[in-house]
């Protein structure tokens, strides 16, 4: 049996009925305005050996997404590794975060990919960001805005409940105390952003993008006999549920 994304909703809103609105948008309103902004944040293998998955997943998604309807001139990517000329700090990354939102400021998207432990990920060579960091920088960059944050790492899950808002979406690569799969040398991708990759162009949504990423994570698990499954892991704000299925549908 495929696991599906375990999914929250805060407040108690049906999914059910959020989705019984998916085809109600406006033709053409998308994810123009929202700041977009995708980050590899590390650059190794557990044993500390370099590796191109995590920039792989970066370039991909970038142009993922802008397939699905958000706008380039909204959107920054960075690489953290340090091993390329005019390496970007985790300072400046996050300075120029920042900036994006100040600018485009109909909503947020971010997406960092990287290696987790259960105190937060990997963000760059010599720094790791909590999930208390990451909630401050959020509520300071995003404010009250429709907010879709995809953390992409081992024991992801522990960011869930603290970045969770009803204006929020949170998708984790793993539960709290699992790891998620798909770093070594021979990955194109992560597993997990490799499986957001595969659904993006079939789904209709965010929270069906969730759904069909951990179909697809539990899949690949189970055919390379990987164990404890990683568990992606999906909350969702009352606010924001409806908005994911009409207002901010995917561009077909």
């Amino acid at each position: 049996m495929i696991r599906r994304a375990v999914i929250t909703l805060i407040a108690g809103l049906s999914l059910a009925a959020c989705a019984t609105t998916s085809n109600s948008r406006a033709p053409g309103e998308t994810f123009d305005g929202w700041a977009a902004s995708i980050v590899a944040a590390d650059w190794t293998t557990s044993r500390g050996t370099p590796i191109q998955a995590f920039d792989n997943a970066r370039r991909d998604l970038v142009a993922g997404f802008q397939d699905v309807g958000f706008a380039r001139s909204d959107m920054v990517d960075f690489t953290l590794r340090p091993d390329v000329p005019n390496p970007t700090s985790a300072d400046q990354a996050l300075s120029a975060i920042a900036r994006n939102a100040e600018q485009a400021t109909r909503g947020c998207f971010l997406y960092f990919t990287s290696h987790g432990s259960p105190r937060g990920i990997v963000f760059g060579p010599n720094r790791l960001m909590s999930p208390d960091e990451m909630a401050r920088r959020i509520d300071g960059w995003c404010g009250t805005r429709p907010t879709v944050v995809i953390v992409s790492a081992c024991f992801s899950g522990v960011f869930t409940d603290r970045l969770a808002a009803p204006n929020r979406m949170i998708m984790s690569a793993a539960r709290r105390d699992r790891s998620s799969f798909g770093c070594s040398e021979d990955a194109t991708y992560p597993y997990f952003d490799g499986c957001v990759l595969e659904s993006l162009p079939t789904s209709p949504d965010f929270i069906a993008l969730s759904q069909r990423t951990a179909s697809c994570v539990a899949r690949r698990e189970r055919e390379e006999g990987l164990r404890p499954a990683s568990e992606p892991q999906t909350v969702v704000g009352a606010d924001i549920a409806p908005l994911l299925t009409t207002t901010y549908a995917f561009r077909r």
